[in-house]
């Protein structure tokens, strides 16, 4: 039972839309593969104004508190305690919609022992009035999504650490609606990931008299158990109806990057990210995300075409992979330039944008700012913007 079946009228557009687009992956429909195949998607927007001005690249970085979302192993390279907040305007091409993003983390490290990190994130789905299938009013109803977690690193040696991290999942759609004729009662989605990731970063090396130094980092998110919107009771006949289970987003997210200090006051990073959702499931069953890590790792089928005139292309495991690349310019610690490009197969979502943003510093204080230019006329992601504020308290 598809919980989008709840609304009709003004309101299905904005909410349908919504998770149609955004949430599964900003596709068109001919063209879905992955796309539609996870619930909870929000757990896979990028965070923090930093990376997103970057092109959405971060797994080798993983240099501040964001890393409990881009490589929870960055965390045992970090000391003293920091805090962020970052906050968007969701789809800001839906005006009047009132979706929101809000993201907090911070770190604190334990010398000895280890860094700890922390996060919650929450979109705000906006206020939605209920329908039954014959039109009639059910009451208003908010939705929102909501996660909160906790990260551990710490280092195996001077270059290598590993890290983890595991988040609580409640994701309140549509909750309290009856649907299927009323045969089925709909609930909050309940669920949680465990996060898996390492990240080692090389001896700086003199590269034409700049000092240099590489990083190479993986982070497999969101491994847990599916997540359900309505509850299950038993139909007229016996059968079961209802508590149809969706795949959490279990990803795996692996990149580079490269530092050169140019001289005393000037920086540049160069990073790149690959992404590749590990989601395997066919039209009656969801395969468990400890076989799908390795069982998603094969050649789909999309149909290009409508179910009338169906035409199909294959892509392979490199070709559902996204693609982010991303640089970063700092004058002498207190200013700062970013772009990137992010890239994903047009048959597998098709989201193509630009990145640019800039950050300043100054004593403990920092303040981040993205901006997305969408390469698609009309794309949902048009135009969004974020603003991030950070404390780092380690440097006082």
């Amino acid at each position: 039972m598809k919980l989008t079946s709840l609304f009709v009228g003004k309101h299905m557009r904005t909410y349908a839309l919504f998770f149609l687009t955004l949430l599964l992956g900003i596709a068109s429909a001919p063209v879905r593969a992955q796309v539609g195949g996870a619930a909870v998607v929000f757990l896979m927007i990028e965070p923090d104004s930093r990376a997103a001005g970057m092109g959405n690249t971060g797994v080798a970085v993983a240099d501040n508190a964001s890393a409990v979302f881009w490589n929870p192993a960055g965390l045992a390279f970090q000391k003293g305690l920091s805090l962020s907040l970052t906050h968007a305007n969701w789809l800001p091409e839906f005006k009047g919609a009132g979706l929101f993003y809000e993201h907090v983390n911070g770190r604190y490290s334990l010398p000895g022992l280890g860094t700890f990190g922390m996060h919650i994130t929450y979109l705000n789905l906006g206020e939605h009035e209920g329908r039954d299938e014959n039109n009639n009013p059910t009451g208003t109803f908010r939705s929102y999504d909501l996660a909160i977690g906790g990260s551990f690193a710490r280092k195996i040696n001077e270059r290598f650490a590993l890290g983890g991290g595991l988040r609580l999942i409640y994701s309140n759609l549509a909750p309290n609606q009856s649907v299927g004729g009323g045969e089925v009662q709909t609930q909050p989605g309940v669920s949680f990931g465990i996060d898996l990731a390492g990240l080692y970063r090389m001896p700086e090396m003199d590269l034409g008299g700049v000092n240099t130094q590489l990083s190479f980092g993986f982070n497999l998110a969101n491994m847990g158990p599916t997540i359900s919107y309505t509850k299950p009771t038993t139909g007229p006949n016996g059968e079961q109806i209802g508590g149809q289970e969706d795949p959490i987003p279990t990803n795996l997210r692996f990149g580079w990057s490269a530092r050169f200090n140019l001289d005393q006051y000037n920086r540049l990073t160069l990073a790149m990210d690959f992404n590749k959702q590990l989601i395997d499931r066919d039209s009656t069953s969801v395969t468990p995300f400890y076989k799908a890590i390795f069982s998603s790792w094969k050649t789909i089928r999309v149909n290009t075409g409508t179910p009338e005139d169906p035409r199909y292309q294959e892509l392979s495991p490199f070709e559902q992979l996204t693609i982010g690349v991303g640089s970063e310019y700092w004058y002498n610690d207190l200013f700062a330039l970013r772009a990137g490009y992010f890239y994903e197969n047009p048959y597998n979502g098709n989201r193509r944008f630009l990145t640019f943003g800039a950050g300043i510093r100054y004593n403990i204080i920092g303040v981040d700012f993205s901006y997305l230019y969408a390469l698609e006329e009309k794309h949902p992601l048009s135009n969004t913007m974020r603003f991030s504020l950070l404390l780092d308290f380690s440097k006082r």
